[in-house]
């Protein structure tokens, strides 16, 4: 092997950010044995240590770190040069790629498509659609320019504006008991069957509502987990529990004996944000001001720029 195979490249990456051969195998759709082989490969082409490991832990050293730094912006470029020369073909100026969460509020969404940049008449989109937390470490990586995500985990590559923010919605059954009050706190849903959704949608709020159940002494019989609202409208009525969704999934489900609450919990609410890599470029600062200016002409003030959360 004369030079670095980019499969190696991913690799070290895939593993230093998720510090776990597993995961990271399944996030690169590869066995955990054909991972190690290809570290092993790569250690042994570069005759340094990347990474330290044993059964119950993996850490990078500091070859690893420095490695591993380079290696993202290698793959950044190689994105970029394949999508330049895609872009170039097409007879477009330049193409952006975004992504959204399927929780993304659709006047957000209609905002993407409506912005236009006098200096890119002929830019493209491509959009892409995934859980926040994957769509945040697609950004990270360069596979993405930008996306409107879940404010979650904090990420020194990246810097977000916040578009909107929203609390959570409880949905419940028209004729039960809930149904005469205008709005929720986690203490008035005791004794009764909790829809969540899944943690993967939004791990940061999931385990927010799950530390302040604990520590409201709040164990509810049953927890149930959901990726939609469909499926959460669909277990309301056959359990009788209540659902926690996000407003626009709130209100497109709660038709049919259904009706929506605010849950008033301090602290947790939905924080949309627009994310892209701190070195995104021209091309994607002005589009990130393109959508800022129409959510303001169309929504309440946007917040000042945040560090990204998730």
């Amino acid at each position: 092997m004369n030079e670095i195979d980019l499969r190696l490249m991913r690799a070290a990456v895939a593993v230093a950010e998720e510090l776990n051969f597993s995961r990271a195998a399944a996030r690169l759709h590869v066995s955990q044995p054909a991972l190690t082989k290809q570290i092993q490969d790569l250690e042994g082409f570069l005759n340094i240590k990347l990474f330290e490991r044993n059964h119950q832990r993996v850490t990078l050293t500091d070859a690893g770190t420095a490695f591993v730094a380079e290696a993202r912006l290698a793959l950044l470029h190689h994105h970029r040069a394949i999508q330049a020369a895609r872009s170039a073909a097409q007879g477009a100026e330049a193409v952006l790629n975004i992504g959204q969460s399927p929780y993304t509020d659709p006047f957000l969404t209609s905002i993407i498509s409506s912005v236009h940049l006098p200096l890119y008449p002929n830019l493209r989109l491509h959009t892409s659609s995934d859980y926040s937390p994957e769509l945040t470490r697609r950004v990270a990586a360069g596979e993405l320019d930008l996306a409107i995500v879940a404010e979650g985990e904090e990420s020194s590559q990246l810097t977000s504006v916040e578009l909107s923010r929203s609390p959570l919605y409880i949905l419940v059954d028209r004729t039960s008991d809930f149904a005469s009050r205008r709005e929720f706190a986690l203490q008035d849903l005791k004794g009764v069957t909790w829809i969540l959704f899944a943690r993967q949608v939004h791990p940061a709020l999931y385990d927010l509502i799950a530390e302040r159940a604990s520590k409201l002494g709040i164990t509810p019989p049953e927890r149930q987990h959901v990726t939609s609202a469909e499926h959460a409208a669909q277990l309301v009525k056959t359990t009788g529990g209540v659902a926690f969704l996000s407003k626009s999934g709130a209100w497109r489900v709660s038709v049919d004996g259904l009706t929506l609450r605010p849950l008033r919990e301090e602290g947790i609410e939905v924080r949309t944000v627009l994310a892209a890599r701190n070195d995104a470029g021209r091309l994607v600062s002005e589009f990130m001001r393109g959508i800022v200016r129409k959510a303001r002409q169309i929504a309440t003030p946007i917040q000042s720029t945040l560090p990204l959360a998730v």
